[in-house]
């Protein structure tokens, strides 16, 4: 989130970058599901006993089933996470909204087969079921909170994600993320990241490494990608200042 003063600051000329491939975080970066998670983590919290604004303070970036670990560890598997994160879409579809410029940039990536994919703290019932109610491009594809063991910041789910797309350890890959566990989970992977200040304060993004703070997906242009070298090459303008 950026503040008045902050907003004068997103002034930075544009920078053209090549990556040999892109790791999208879900929500807060293609998804705003904010309202969808609160009215979620509510209804939790009134079934666990505990003050669901308590778990809100920690729950963002993070997996279910490790924030359930600190209320209740016998819901703390993936049956019922699986379970309780599948009913969002469906109960809350109405609550959520792209992240300004996700749909334009997923299609393009999409279209000109560039290498990408979701790396996500969500399982792949949440993943899955936003994109199809937002009618959003489904990736090729996907990491979710499934596939390991340790959520971020922990870098293995970008790794996983690197892996996943076949990329060399040698080439630069950009990580897309709003949140500063997620970024820290990015850096660690070896990554660039760019930092949306969607849900966060632009200070604790910048605090986490970003090496770009934007304000949203409308700030991260794909230019084209070379079938040749195998690099996608993307315009990243109006970001924050130093």
């Amino acid at each position: 989130m950026l503040s008045d003063g902050e907003s004068d600051g997103l002034s930075a000329p544009p920078e053209m970058c090549t990556f040999t491939g892109i790791l999208f975080d879900m929500d807060g970066t293609i998804v705003d599901s904010t309202d969808a998670i609160i009215k979620h983590w509510h209804k939790l919290g009134r079934e666990l006993n505990v003050d669901p604004n308590v778990i809100l303070a920690t729950a963002h970036g993070r997996r279910s089933i490790d924030t359930l670990k600190l209320y209740d560890p016998s819901k703390a598997n993936w049956e019922y996470v699986s379970y309780v994160e599948g009913l969002i879409p469906r109960q809350y579809g109405k609550d959520a909204n792209e992240i300004p410029g996700a749909r334009q940039l997923l299609s393009s990536l999409e279209s000109a087969s560039v290498p990408w994919a979701i790396v996500t703290s969500g399982t792949r019932l949440l993943v899955t079921g936003w994109l199809e109610v937002l009618k959003l491009t489904q990736p090729r594809h996907l990491v979710v909170a499934e596939d390991v063991e340790r959520g971020k910041p922990d870098p293995d789910c970008y790794l996983l994600g690197r892996s996943k797309l076949g990329l060399p350890s040698s080439g630069s890959v950009l990580v897309i993320e709003d949140a500063p566990a997620g970024i820290r989970a990015g850096k660690a992977a070896g990554c660039k990241v760019v930092g949306l200040a969607t849900t966060h304060d632009s200070k604790l993004i910048k605090e986490a490494g970003a090496d770009w703070v934007v304000r949203d997906l409308k700030s991260v242009r794909y230019l084209g990608f070379d079938e040749k070298t195998l690099e996608v090459k993307l315009e990243i303008h109006n970001a924050l200042r130093d």
